[in-house]
């Protein structure tokens, strides 16, 4: 009688990354997408042999480019990111098909060698959904305050 197979822990990580429910992606220090695992391509429908290779611009709305930018180079530059560990954050970005989702992510820095950042992970999930209703919700807030204001 056999035990148990033993735990692969590479195989585990690279199904977990593959597999992951949401989108994990990798950009070097240049900003050139290294990573794009399956929910990615759910989420920004870009298949992965699209993204790989592309700056991050394919999913950064052109009118976030410029702030974007500024932020992660200074972050290659310095290392540091005003960005705490395991920080939510929230940004607009955009499919391929030009259309805007609201996202929220995680972000993940790599570190070569001598210490330098030499790349970051985003693990980012679709929250456009809660944000649409949000929205709504503090639109009908401020109606019904506007009408209580008024009476």
């Amino acid at each position: 009688m056999s035990g148990p197979p033993e735990f692969d822990r590479d195989a585990f990580g690279r199904t977990l990354l593959a597999e992951a429910p949401d989108a994990i992606v990798y950009a070097d220090a240049e900003g050139i997408i290294r990573f794009w695992n399956r929910a990615a391509s759910r989420l920004f429908g870009y298949e992965e042999a699209e993204a790989l290779g592309q700056s991050l611009d394919i999913i950064i709305p052109e009118k976030l480019r410029q702030r974007h930018w500024a932020g992660y180079d200074e972050v290659m530059k310095t290392g540091r990111s005003r960005y705490g560990e395991g920080e939510l954050l929230a940004v607009p970005g955009q499919r391929k098909d030009g259309s805007r989702i609201s996202l929220e992510f995680t972000v993940l820095p790599f570190h070569g060698p001598g210490g330098a950042i030499i790349g970051i992970a985003a693990i980012l999930r679709d929250v456009t959904e809660r944000f649409t209703e949000l929205q709504s919700l503090r639109k009908q807030l401020a109606e019904r305050q506007r009408g209580a204001g008024a009476a």
